[in-house]
């Protein structure tokens, strides 16, 4: 939908109220299709939106291809440890022989930090994350470089899909904190120049694994 047609048509519904031309119940625009397509599949378009804001989208087969990814991105950025709070996390990385740490007294040195997530929003490149589980809240917010290890299984189409998964997942107990991460963090307030990292992680690197493990 064009943007500036649908501001236009906007605008031109409201004048009309105001001169009592239309019935104010006319508005209902839930019919209307506002949102973008989902294409040309799922995965792709999550990707391509993760890195049109700046993230990284890593697309793994198993569970194995994905941690030996990792390694090579560490080797890559020259990351001698990954940090993580997850006790799944930290089997499947130690499984694998990826170098991992747990140690709470090495939290506000670490190069890395690994979380989950609970869902992947395909049209944004969005991951939606919550206090719930090992991680807590400071892993999403706090290291220099985010990674979140997820599955092709973890993607809804848009934001509201995730936001009611997460309700129907934890009813009445929902988690204390439920965050939406689109990107790195991101400030644009000196001089409207961006900057990168300035209130949180600098690189954001999401690892989709595609299959279950045989």
């Amino acid at each position: 939908m064009n943007q500036l047609y649908s501001r236009q048509k906007i605008l031109d519904r409201i004048a009309r109220v105001k001169e009592n031309l239309i019935d104010p119940a006319e508005l209902n625009y839930i019919q209307e299709d506002i949102y973008k397509p989902v294409v040309p599949d799922a995965l792709t378009c999550f990707k391509q939106e993760l890195e049109a804001i700046s993230g990284q989208c890593v697309l793994c087969g198993n569970e194995e291809d994905m941690c030996a990814k990792l390694a090579t991105l560490m080797q890559t950025k020259g990351l001698p440890v990954l940090f993580s709070r997850d006790a799944t996390i930290v089997d499947k990385l130690r499984r694998y022989h990826v170098p991992v740490e747990t140690d709470e007294s090495k939290f506000n040195d670490m190069p890395a930090g690994v979380t989950a997530c609970e869902y992947l929003v395909t049209r944004t490149g969005s991951a939606v994350v919550t206090s719930s589980g090992g991680s807590g809240r400071q892993m999403h917010v706090f290291p220099p470089v985010h990674i979140i290890l997820a599955s092709v299984d973890q993607l809804v189409d848009y934001l509201e899909d995730a936001l009611v998964a997460v309700r129907q997942k934890y009813e009445n107990d929902l988690p204390s904190v439920i965050t939406v991460v689109t990107g790195p963090s991101r400030t644009a307030d000196i001089e409207k120049t961006l900057v990168l990292g300035a209130h949180g992680p600098k690189e954001l690197i999401i690892f989709v694994q595609q299959y279950r493990n045989s």
